[in-house]
């Protein structure tokens, strides 16, 4: 395309650099929107009539079903979206279409149907995000009675309940999911009528037009609203950290569903075999999804990078956010997704899990706390049950088999009742403090969970 100071058409090969359209065609439902509520913009200040107004509606409409039925061609040579869509609306409808373009850039224009895609995935992705939530309390509650080792720097620790160790992940979402709401706050005021740089010296009514893309203001600097990318970055950080926490969650399937383990199992259909060994059974989507977190966090990195050492205000180096993206957004939903349904087809194994959490090592710090309520301070506790478990280890023999006797040669504060402190099920109940896991603390927080991701 050249027009205008240009006497020379634009290199093929420069054309084939800075084309977009290969990937932001995308945006054509956004920009025909952003479109429409302009070209409402341009009849509210007398520019267009109602009648070109209404040709560019229905122009722009039938164009967006070409696109949606896959029969709308494409030109490179035209560079963008935004002047295929504009280009074709022109030559069907005539001048009424040349004007559309009237106050506006292509700055301000791509700015809103950025914005505008971003508001309508972060819905989409918090509707993912709640149905693996939901997958996860319902695994939770299938194995609601399963006791399993809690573990710090992969060591076993205290008992848990394995449906404490899902509803961990249940808050690490919701996290998530405010981080996204909270986003979508932030990134809902328009840019549209910033122009170039520096608006348009034809007013348009910003806040009408704002109102009918339901933007929640507009922005207050041209030259802020066409360069910023903040909302982008702020997105693409959200989901890396969404990735993230699948990645944590993978690490604990793919270790879980180990013969070393052997805490759960995988259903068939979401799991793979090896081409050499008949007998594996791999965690594929555990394993994909881990490695597709470092795949977000390179896209945030991208991005920050473009960023960095932008002066203002636009720059063509702005087109390199829609890319990584897309490519977040689209990687994200599916991880969710195949994710939430792979959840709700792992079983656990409570004989495994048990076997693991009658270590009687685990009650170490039962036995402290049970000294400290005798009048021991707890420094002085935690080193009597130290030296308590360098006894039971060298006798080869657990804290259940030892007597009163051996016990009160470590301390005189031990009594008969130090027995019930060794029983799994006294045990958890005491991790009764809010956030513990006790079974009824556990079976509080899969209500609330099931409430609130239900709307009640």
């Amino acid at each position: 395309m050249w027009k205008g100071r240009f006497q020379q058409p634009t290199s093929a090969l420069v054309q084939r650099y800075g084309q977009s359209v290969s990937f932001d065609w995308r945006l054509y439902a956004h920009d025909i929107r952003g479109s429409i509520a302009h070209a409402k913009g341009l009849e509210k200040m007398g520019i267009v009539t109602t009648e070109e107004r209404e040709a560019i509606e229905r122009g722009l409409l039938e164009i967006k079903a070409e696109i949606e039925a896959g029969n709308f061609s494409w030109s490179q040579e035209l560079e963008d979206v935004h002047m295929n869509i504009e280009s074709t609306l022109t030559k069907r409808i005539g001048p009424a279409g040349a004007k559309l373009h009237t106050a506006r850039s292509r700055n301000d224009q791509v700015a809103t149907d950025v914005r505008l895609y971003c508001r309508d995935e972060i819905d989409a992705i918090l509707q993912f995000t709640q149905a693996m939530q939901a997958a996860l309390i319902e695994c939770a509650e299938r194995g609601a009675d399963a006791v399993m080792p809690g573990y710090t720097h992969l060591q076993r620790g205290q008992p848990v309940l394995f449906a404490h160790h899902l509803l961990a992940y249940v808050e690490m979402l919701a996290r998530d999911a405010d981080r996204l709401q909270d986003a979508k706050k932030r990134l809902n005021v328009m840019p549209l009528g910033s122009g170039a740089l520096a608006g348009s010296t034809l007013i348009i009514d910003r806040e009408f037009v704002a109102q009918q893309l339901g933007f929640d203001g507009v922005t207050q600097n041209s030259m802020d609203a066409v360069s910023d990318r903040d909302f982008v970055a702020e997105l693409l950080f959200d989901i890396a950290l969404l990735g993230l926490h699948l990645s944590r969650l993978s690490e604990d399937v793919i270790l879980w569903a180990s013969a070393e383990f052997g805490f759960i199992s995988l259903s068939d259909a979401h799991t793979t075999g090896s081409s050499l060994m008949p007998q594996k059974k791999n965690p594929d989507v555990a394993e994909l999804t881990r490695g597709k977190s470092g795949r977000l966090i390179g896209n945030l990195m991208s991005l920050l990078t473009t960023l960095k050492g932008l002066p203002m205000t636009y720059n063509r180096d702005l087109q390199e956010d829609k890319e990584p993206l897309f490519d977040s957004i689209d990687t994200i939903k599916l991880a969710l997704e195949v994710f939430a349904e792979m959840v709700c087809g792992m079983d656990v194994n409570r004989a495994k899990t048990a076997a693991a959490a009658s270590d009687p090592l685990l009650l170490a710090t039962d036995l402290a706390d049970y000294l400290v309520k005798n009048g021991v301070p707890f420094r002085q506790a935690h080193e009597v049950i130290g030296k308590l478990v360098a006894h039971t280890i060298k006798e080869q023999r657990s804290f259940h088999e030892l007597s009163l006797e051996e016990y009160q040669q470590f301390s005189e504060a031990f009594q008969a009742d130090t027995f019930e402190v060794l029983k799994m099920d006294v045990a958890l109940a005491a991790r009764k403090g809010i956030g513990a896991p006790s079974p009824a603390n556990v079976a509080g927080r899969i209500t609330h969970w099931r409430k609130a991701l239900s709307g009640n």
